[in-house]
């Protein structure tokens, strides 16, 4: 039995996608020392899409003509709404650990996810900033390659953050590929903002910070779910220290699955899962645990959908009729090198 694995393995948001790709490593090796799937060993074919349509689109033909019955992945949005048709024409499921975008809500189509869509949870960055962190005017920078994540999350906070009270006095799109962070951390201190919510990956967010920093050190900075991954951290140094940083993962959880999952991932793969290996291993588990109960007359998609509810390490995962879920969001600060989570 063969499913496949599909992300960035390369380049910029490689933590995003190597992360990923071990959490479904984990997930299929424990399967298989479980007995496999009635018997039967699990393969896992592994894709990298450079974060590049095309390459991606190739990948994912790659996939589908090696006869999988289910790909988990891709980790960024603009990568799942590339390849997605290709997938719908084929009848087999992608199921992501990470997409998050707007555009993917409420479809029939092959596409499933255990996070949920920025509109469900980006309204708690936003009344953090406003309540708690004391933004009244702040600056929206998101990523223009991942355009279909990172639009919907700034729209969404955008209407957030205004109906608190806020205001958001500019909103800056920037590529990473060529373009100086130097000046771009110009540009947004020339709006004279209180606050900056920077939308984009691990690397470009933590390099954009250090230039802030540089200019304006007091300056409150926040990012999205994204950015949260342990890369944030290394690159970042001491100018992420008192960054807000909105997380798909508790870091504080005790719940015993997620301990086991935790200490088996840092056994296995030497660092720590994060977000990225968290949902991954959820997606997989739940792509398992569906070939396993699906009958000889249903679809995988079927299988899924009949079944609905699935047990995630850190909580439920319960699919709606269009393959979307609900995941809470949690808010934590950077301080001492740490992630601290914000109950």
């Amino acid at each position: 039995m063969r499913i496949g694995f599909l992300g960035g393995l390369s380049g910029r948001v490689a933590d995003l996608g190597i992360g990923g790709r071990n959490g479904a490593i984990l997930a299929v090796e424990m399967r298989n020392r479980q007995g496999g799937i009635n018997g039967r060993a699990i393969e896992l074919i592994t894709e990298d899409d450079q974060q590049d349509v095309e390459i991606a689109r190739q990948a994912a033909s790659r996939l589908l003509a090696g006869k999988v019955d289910v790909v988990i992945g891709p980790m960024t949005s603009a990568m799942a709404l590339a390849i997605l048709p290709q997938f719908d024409a084929a009848g087999v499921p992608l199921l992501s650990p990470t997409v998050t975008t707007n555009a993917l809500t409420g479809l029939d189509d092959q596409f499933f996810r255990v996070v949920a869509p920025t509109a469900a949870h980006v309204f708690k960055s936003a009344e953090y900033h406003f309540r708690e962190n004391g933004l009244r005017r702040v600056v929206l920078v998101w990523d223009l390659l991942n355009r279909a994540y990172s639009e919907s999350w700034a729209g969404d906070f955008h209407t957030a953050f205004v109906a608190l009270g806020g205001e958001i006095i500019a909103e800056v799109g920037f590529a990473s590929s060529g373009q100086s962070l130097s000046a771009l951390a110009a540009s947004i201190l020339a709006e004279k903002p209180d606050g900056v919510v920077i939308i984009a990956n691990s690397v470009d967010t933590a390099l954009l910070v250090q230039q802030l920093r540089m200019r304006a050190a007091d300056l409150r900075i926040g990012t999205s779910e994204w950015a949260a991954t342990e890369r944030l951290i290394e690159l970042g140094g001491r100018a992420v220290e008192g960054l807000v940083v909105a997380q798909y993962i508790d870091r504080d959880s005790t719940a015993p699955a997620y301990l086991a999952f935790r200490k088996a991932y840092r056994e296995r793969f030497r660092h720590e899962p994060g977000f990225p290996g968290l949902t991954a291993f959820d997606a997989t588990n739940v792509a398992l645990d569906a070939l396993a109960t699906r009958s000889d007359s249903q679809t995988l998609k079927q299988a899924l959908l009949a079944q609905g509810t699935f047990a995630g390490a850190q909580s439920p995962i319960k699919f709606n009729a269009s393959g979307d879920t609900q995941r809470d969001t949690f808010i934590a600060v950077i301080r001492h090198g740490e992630f601290e989570s914000q109950h």
